[in-house]
């Protein structure tokens, strides 16, 4: 898997040079092409591409609106986003979203200008509500040992991107992490006194983040540390976990959220936007912190989609606390590991969804 998982960045970095860098012309009355400026400054307008590299290793292509071959973060980046997210895993199985491919892909970003943010997930695969898995290798890991393995795993990959010459803006301790992390849901009191499963043992679950947090700040002490739930429209799930996380003592600096209308069933999208939005206000004044949407989508051929989107992108520029948003995996169509909620169709081009970040 390494060879391939190589030859993959080879090839994406050479795709992103030859699409991005200019060409010269020994035509001396060639007016040479203006080249674009982008603001990458102020709010973040981003996308959670992690996908990418496998994407390509596969032999996705990305079109622009006109249909020429570009490579897929310079494409994001001329429709208006200046930042990408990154998850971590710390040993997946096939290499995709380990150390390696992360710093691949955060370097890859870097050279276009891109804000980064890094998202971990403190396991080998997907961590989200329903899911905390803890990492094969700290299975049988005590309290004392898996506080230090988050802070070692954390130094380990920001060390490695720092290396690389790229800059970390923001870093989530944790993905979706409604319920905590590193759940250990063996019975007895052992398992007990390791689980990071917030509702079963908040402490450990301050700790955990408190442990991501300081190794955070050693590598990169400008980075903003995020604690990350889902369901941005749900305030009673919000001021439990924070309330928690105060009174425990945990540090962070933003709140992030995710936030995909298609999963309320009960609600219509103006109804959880309109939640969501003003749950940000309520959250940044109580917590005394920003909050950020580290996540947003919508079924990728659902009318709803774009005015959806242009609603969250410009009611949150609108709330000088909120930092930003980000869309979860916009590269990919509708038939890319069964995911429906990308922004791009089945030609490779991006849908209407996108245009909310112009």
């Amino acid at each position: 898997m390494k060879n391939i998982l190589g030859k993959a960045i080879l090839l994406a970095t050479a795709l992103l040079f030859s699409i991005t860098g200019t060409s010269c012309s020994n035509d001396d009355n060639t007016t040479p092409e203006k080249e674009k400026t982008y603001d990458m400054s102020g709010f973040a307008k981003g996308a959670d591409v992690s996908w990418i590299t496998e994407m390509e290793q596969n032999g996705k292509k990305f079109y622009n609106a006109n249909g020429k071959a570009t490579e897929c973060m310079a494409l994001l980046r001329d429709l208006g986003m200046n930042s990408i997210r990154l998850r971590v895993w710390v040993n997946p199985e096939d290499g995709w979203n380990g150390k390696n491919d992360v710093v691949a892909k955060a370097w890859r970003a870097q050279q276009l200008g891109m804000r980064l943010m890094i998202d971990f997930h403190y396991s080998d695969t997907w961590a989200d509500p329903s899911k905390q898995g803890v990492p094969a290798a700290w299975k049988n890991y005590d309290f004392e040992q898996m506080k230090q393995a988050v802070a070692d795993h954390t130094k380990d990959v920001l060390n490695a991107l720092k290396a690389r010459g790229v800059n970390v803006e923001w870093v989530q301790v944790g993905n979706e992490t409604t319920d905590g992390m590193l759940w250990n849901d063996e019975v007895g009191d052992a398992a007990l006194k390791v689980t990071g499963r917030a509702s079963k043992n908040m402490a450990n679950f301050v700790a955990y983040i408190n442990a991501g947090y300081d190794a955070v700040k050693a590598v990169y002490p400008e980075a903003k540390v995020i604690v990350h739930l889902d369901k941005g429209n749900n305030l009673s799930q919000y001021t439990w976990m924070f309330d928690g996380l105060k009174q425990n003592g945990a540090k962070w600096d933003v709140i992030g959220m995710s936030l995909y209308p298609d999963w309320i069933t009960d609600k219509t999208w103006e109804q959880v936007s309109d939640a969501c939005l003003s749950n940000i206000k309520t959250l940044s004044g109580k917590y005394n912190c920003d909050v950020i949407i580290s996540e947003i989508g919508m079924v990728w051929n659902s009318e709803n989609a774009a005015p959806f989107l242009k609603k969250m992108v410009d009611g949150c520029k609108a709330i000088s606390t909120c930092e930003g948003v980000f869309y979860w995996e916009p590269e990919c169509n509708s038939g890319w590991n069964g995911y429906d909620k990308g922004a791009f169709d089945n030609s490779g081009k991006p849908t209407a969804a996108l245009d909310a970040f112009k």
